[in-house]
Parts: C-alpha cells; structure tokens; sequence
C-alpha cells in the first residue's frame, strides 16, 4: 500500500487521511521528510546566485512540507493515542529531530546567506522574518566553534532523549498511580456519574465490580473535594503526589538531574549564565530580573490569602488540616458561605451543550464565524469529532477538531495543537486540535464537567482560535508560534465568556430538564469567585518558582536528592506551604520536562495573565460581547500570529502598554 503521507492530503484542509494511515507509515514518511528538508536546505546553500530573500528565506519557508506533515500527524498521535509501537519510535525519532535543527541552525553557509540578505525594501513581516532567523541561528550556536558545536548538538540529542522518556514515563505513573477501590462505600460523597466512571474506568482496566479513581496531571485531583472517607482521600493524594519519586522503573528523578545538567551546559556553551537566561531571551519579558522581580512581588500576598482561607477551612473542619482535607472543605465553605455546591451545578454544565451553547455560541457572536460538524471526515481516534469553520459570509476558515475523553494511550492535561498551519505563502488553511481530560461515561450517559473542566474547555478553545483566525504569508508566523510567555494571552482571554450572562444563559442548562441555571445559583456564583485565589495563586506559583529553581542552577549546582533541591526550593521563594503542593511536583512535572517548551517559562501563564485581565477591563468598558469588538481583537491581535512583535500587536490593540493593576485585582493580590 502507498504510504499516504508521502502525498498531500486528498481530504479537506489537508486533514491526515488517519483511516489509511499505518502505523509503519510514520517511520517511513517522518524519515523521507528528514531527508527531503536537508536536500531542499542544501539546495538553498548551493544556489550560486547571490543571496536574496526571494532565493533563501523564501525557499527556506516553502522547504520541508513533507516533513510538517509527517511529524505533525505522527506527534499528535504520539501524544493523543500512543500504542507501544508509536511509543517505540517516537524514543527513536525525537533526537534525530533535534539533531536535524542542528544540521540546519549550525549551517554555516546558510547562515551567511541569511546575513547577507539586503532587508532594504521589505514589508514588515518579511524584514521581521529575516530577523527572527538571524535570532534562531545565534541562540542555536552558530557562533560556537566545531569543537562547541559538536558538543551542543550531543547535548541536544540527549536532551531530546531524556524529554521523551520523561514524559512516557509520567504517562505510565499517572496510569499506574491510579486508586482502585474494592467498595462503593469508599466513594461516598462522589456524584453518582462520577462513581458510575469509575466503575467503567475499573472494568476497562480489567478490575470487574471494583471501582478505580484515575488521576489528573496537577498535584490536586478533583475528587479529592467530594470524598467523604478521609482514608480514601489521603490515598489518593499521596498516590498522584509520589508520581515519579517513589522509586521503581517509572522514577524520573535521575532524569531531571540530567536534563538540569545538560541544560544548564548548553546555556553556558550559548554564553549565558543559567538555562533561564537563555530561555527569557527568547521571550516578550524583558530580561530575566523582571521575571523574578514580578513573581517574588506576587508571592507574599498569594500565600497571606492562602492562609485567610486555611484559617477558614480549619474552622469548618474542627481539627487540624492535612493537604488532603484542603479540596473537600474549600468546597463546604463555598457552599456555606456562598450557597455553591460545585458538585449540583454540574447537571448543567453537559458537554455538548457547553461546546455548541458555549463555547461555539461565545465564538459565533464576537466574530460571526459558525460551527459545521463533519461526520465524513475521520479523526485518529473514535472520540475524535470534526467540526468545519466558516466565516459569517459563508467562506471557509479552518477544521477544528476536539478529542475530549481520557484514555490510557492519552497524555494528561489539556493543549492544543496544529495539524496544518495557515500560510499565504503555501495557502493552506488551519486544521487545529483541542485535547482534554474528562472522565468518559458509560455508554448512554452524559458528560457533565466540573467547573475546572467547563474553564478548560473554553480555555482551550482561545488557543484554537488564535491558530484559526492566523492570516500571515509565512508558515513560520503563523497561529500560536509566538514567544512562550504570550501563548498564553488568547487563550485566557477566551476563559472571560464563561460567565458572561449571555454565554451563560445559553448553555448551562439542566441536561435531564433543560432548567436554566438559576439566577440566585449564578449570583453566587460570581460572588464566590474570590474565593480559593490563595490556594489558586500560591499553588500556580509554587510550580512556576520551582522551575525557575532548576534552572538559574549551574553545572555543579545539582542537587544529589531532588525532593530535599524541591522543599528548600519552594521555601526560599516563599512560597512553601504544608497544605499547598505546587501544581506540578518535579516528578510529574511535564510543561518542564517533557519537551512541550515551557521549561524555565512556566512563569508564561501569570505574565500572559496580565494582558488577559486588561484586555476582560478593555472588552468590558465596550460592551462586551459584539462583533465590533471581536472583529477588532481578531484583525489586531488573533490574526497577527508572529508577523509582528506580539506586544506591538497588544498596543495596536489596546492603545498602550499592559496595566498589572487588573490582574492584581482579579487575584485578590492589590
């Protein structure tokens, strides 16, 4: 059979044909593609015309086809519905892909044909391209000498290495951590979908009239705030907080000195002081110093409101608190305090509903863009729905697509990622995906979220959109490919239409009765939203000043015991609190570890927040919901992509620079 990848994709917007796709094919296509780049690189390098934009940055952005296509359909896979052989190759593939951006940025001849590039003449966005290469191959070594470049390039493949172990071994504890229970009666207080999940999780993994609790990437599980039975509580919390640290072939704490080391190494051979210099260099924040300076000012009033609402939870529990105890009576509060009982509204909060109600009903009334399914066109898994998008007008903009249940082959957490990113240069249109973890039901049974889960989706969706509504020339502009600490903006900024009343009264509706949402229930709801900020705040922090911990360190500054490097860590920052684990503990630690980017920029969410939490002040103070204001957000910002300095683009859009006083009012921090 013809391995489909090889071709262009036959389907609409160039969707992988997954329902012809084998899984020998990946090695095969990702292979050709590796070598296919090279020759179109080498070709470029060759050219014995003098150096132009037409004839090196353009050839350079119209190059590696092939291998997009590859990798993105074969990654996606990888991290959405991996089976053991796709496991296996991704082990093999991920250094040859890291020693192949060497090849590339360590090419000294093709660097000197970027370098002689006469940018006089260009637009913007191709002067900025030139640019933005230039950057990539000096933080890539070209400067460095053979004997330097031969080392970094080690380095990178082992990096590279050791990501994709962390990560698969992360997805096995996370698998392996979960809690199964022999007795219905250890679920007291669960909702009943949530036991009859549980149930289905359990015989799924073979454990028939048994009931099994599986995990969620953060440190806190979500049903640690509905179980009675304090036992059972304290199990599984200690269960998803040892992942990766309590010894055995899943342990990853050997790992992280290695990658700690090997980064830090690599950081030094670019000429920078630690791996976090070299990281916040490649960011919107201005040096690594404002990076600290805003955290360590954050800081101390997350942790005096994370100890008002412990005093709180302790008064109402009647006996000492263990992080355990945390989630289970921060809910009683909020429902004595604010009459919101999280686990009754989740009747109204169906998944279907909050998708076309919500989420796409959000999205159809700020930029006119509508929502068709396509069941004809199939997914990588069965879960997988397919949606086409349009403009008002009727014009085509991009498929989207959303995997939403958990799985033993899935990754945890949530993200977004592209199968084809739009170009006008090689005029393709965006096919984006969103991935989620929810709990999948018995057959017949609806998908009721959380209210974490209900933020997710929308959350999710920002990211979606920015990919969507990308309108630049260049592949390399375009959607999410912006600087880390900004990636965040868009898709925060989507998070403000959940309670928007109009939002809200179209999709939280009862799925049995089609009741809406009370008002009284909605009211209280806004007013309890302060409410948990503390713990939301300081446990956000923890992680994000934990992974900056890891990475101001030198070469002979590795820690022998990584929970003892942990503790001294988090107390140093300030932010060490016996009831408030960070959200990610470095054995799971994923967003840093695995190879998805955020590896010294963890701190990306808060600093992205701050232009979030202006922009819900500037949406607001005109009207909210129109399409005036979406059309205006989406030309100035969502469709920029790249194209130009994201924080011009945040100008252009809110007429000055970024006010913190927003986001410290949001979070209860002024």
């Amino acid at each position: 059979m013809t391995n489909p990848l090889l071709t262009a994709s036959p389907l609409p917007f160039g969707l992988p044909p997954f329902a012809d796709i084998e899984e020998q094919h990946y090695a095969e296509a990702v292979q050709a593609g590796l070598d296919q780049h090279l020759a179109e690189i080498q070709a470029i390098v060759d050219n014995t015309e003098a150096p132009n934009f037409e004839n090196t940055a353009l050839a350079m952005e119209r190059a590696g086809q092939l291998l997009q296509r590859a990798a993105a359909a074969f990654f996606t896979l990888a991290s959405a519905d991996a089976s053991e052989g796709i496991k296996s190759l991704e082990t093999e593939l991920s250094p040859k892909f890291a020693a192949h951006d060497d090849a590339i940025y360590m090419n000294r001849r093709l660097f000197d044909r970027f370098a002689a590039i006469d940018t006089a003449g260009l637009d913007d966005e191709s002067g900025r391209l030139v640019a933005e290469y230039l950057k990539e191959f000096r933080q890539s070594g070209i400067q460095l000498d053979d004997a330097g470049q031969e080392r970094l390039k080690s380095v990178n493949a082992e990096l590279s290495r050791l990501g994709t172990e962390f990560g698969q071994r992360v997805k096995e504890a996370m698998k392996s951590s979960a809690l199964l229970l022999d007795s219905e009666e250890d679920l007291a207080g669960l909702p009943a979908d949530d036991v009859a999940s549980a149930a289905e999780a359990a015989r799924a993994a073979g454990h028939h009239g048994k009931y099994l609790l599986t995990l969620i990437q953060p440190s806190n599980q979500p049903a640690m705030a509905s179980l009675d039975n304090r036992e059972v509580r304290k199990c599984l919390y200690l269960a998803s907080i040892s992942r990766g640290s309590s010894g055995g072939e899943l342990d990853v704490r050997e790992l992280v000195k290695s990658m700690v080391a090997l980064r830090a190494e690599k950081a030094g051979l670019l000429g920078f002081a630690n791996y976090a210099e070299l990281t916040v260099d490649r960011q919107t924040a201005p040096d690594f110093g404002a990076v600290q300076g805003m955290l360590s000012r954050l800081s101390p009033a997350a942790v005096r409101n994370a100890d008002s609402e412990a005093a709180a939870l302790a008064e109402v529990a009647g006996h000492p608190l263990e992080a355990w105890d945390w989630a289970y009576y921060s809910a009683k509060v909020r429902q004595e305090r604010y009459e919101v009982d999280e686990q009754a509204l989740r009747p109204y909060f169906e998944l279907n509903r909050v998708l076309t109600d919500g989420v796409f009903f959000a999205a159809t009334a700020l930029y006119g863009i509508t929502f068709h399914e396509r069941p004809d066109l199939q997914g990588y898994h069965p879960d997988v729905r397919v949606w086409e998008v349009r403009n008002e007008d009727g014009t085509a903009l991009g498929l989207f697509l959303g995997d939403y249940y958990a799985r033993e082959s899935k990754r945890g957490g949530a993200w977004m990622n592209s199968l084809v990113d739009q170009s006008g240069l090689l005029g393709t249109s965006p096919v984006v995906i969103n991935n989620l973890n929810i709990s999948k039901p018995p057959a017949g049974e609806p998908t009721l979220l959380t209210l974490d889960e209900l933020r997710t989706a929308f959350h999710e969706f920002g990211h979606a959109l920015h990919g969507l509504f990308s309108k630049v020339t260049y592949p390399r502009f375009s959607g999410t490919s912006v600087p880390r600490d900004f990636v965040e903006y868009p898709s925060q900024v989507n998070e403000m239409w959940i309670m928007w009343p109009e939002v809200l009264a179209n999709y939280a509706r009862h799925h049995a009765t089609g009741e809406a949402l009370p008002q009284p229930v909605i009211d209280k709801l806004n007013e309890s939203q302060m409410w948990g900020e503390g713990f939301g705040t300081t446990e956000y922090l923890g992680a994000a000043l934990l992974d900056l911990a890891w990475h101001v360190l030198d070469g002979t500054g590795i820690p022998d015991d990584v929970l003892e490097f942990e503790a001294k860590a988090l107390s140093a920052a300030g932010v060490a609190h016996s009831l408030i684990p960070p959200r990610y503990r470095t054995g799971y630690f994923q967003h840093i570890f695995a190879g998805s980017g955020y590896a010294a920029g963890y701190y990306s969410y808060i600093w992205s927040e701050v232009l979030d939490a202006d922009t819900v002040e500037w949406f607001k103070e005109h009207g909210g919901l129109k399409r005036v204001n979406g059309d205006f957000f989406r030309a100035e910002l969502l469709s920029r992509g790249n194209s130009r300095d994201p924080l011009d683009s945040f100008r252009s859009f809110r007429g000055r620079d970024a006010d913190l006083g927003p986001l410290l009012k949001r979070r209860g921090l002024e």
